[in-house]
């Protein structure tokens, strides 16, 4: 019997972003997608937390600050569900306790708007690249 392999370099790149400013999710859309990533995007928490398709997402983009449940909640939520995914946070507002929350979260990075497009992009090449050389 012949084994099955995977081909780590064909296996798709997908990313999450939640963020309540659709401006915000059209442009990292834009972005990620011309990077090779597939993408989904969510104006809310609780619209990811709903979706079918979201536990496929290799990591997560996650908005601090969002109406209702904010991005260090979502993912207390996912870890409580047992749903551990690598987390990058985006905010605007750079304070101690963002800061500490962050560091706290075990997250993957923290990046305050506006960023640079290439910080996220090696983050999540990072990120993802490790995700992607663990067997399937």
């Amino acid at each position: 019997m012949l084994e099955q392999t995977t081909d780590l370099a064909t296996r798709p790149r997908r990313v999450a972003l939640v963020d309540d400013d659709q401006s915000i999710l059209k442009a990292l859309a834009r972005l990620l997608r011309s990077a090779g990533y597939a993408v989904e995007t969510f104006g809310s928490a609780q619209e990811f937390l709903d979706s079918t398709t979201a536990s496929s997402a290799q990591c997560l983009v996650l908005d601090v600050q969002m109406p209702g449940m904010g991005g260090f909640e979502l993912q207390s939520r996912l870890d409580n569900l047992g749903r551990q995914v690598p987390v990058v946070f985006i905010t605007a507002h750079d304070t101690p306790l963002t800061r500490a929350s962050a560091c706290r979260s075990g997250t993957v990075g923290l990046l305050f708007k506006p960023f640079f497009d290439t910080a996220l992009l090696q983050l999540l090449d990072q990120t993802v690249g490790a995700w992607n050389s663990q067997p399937a």
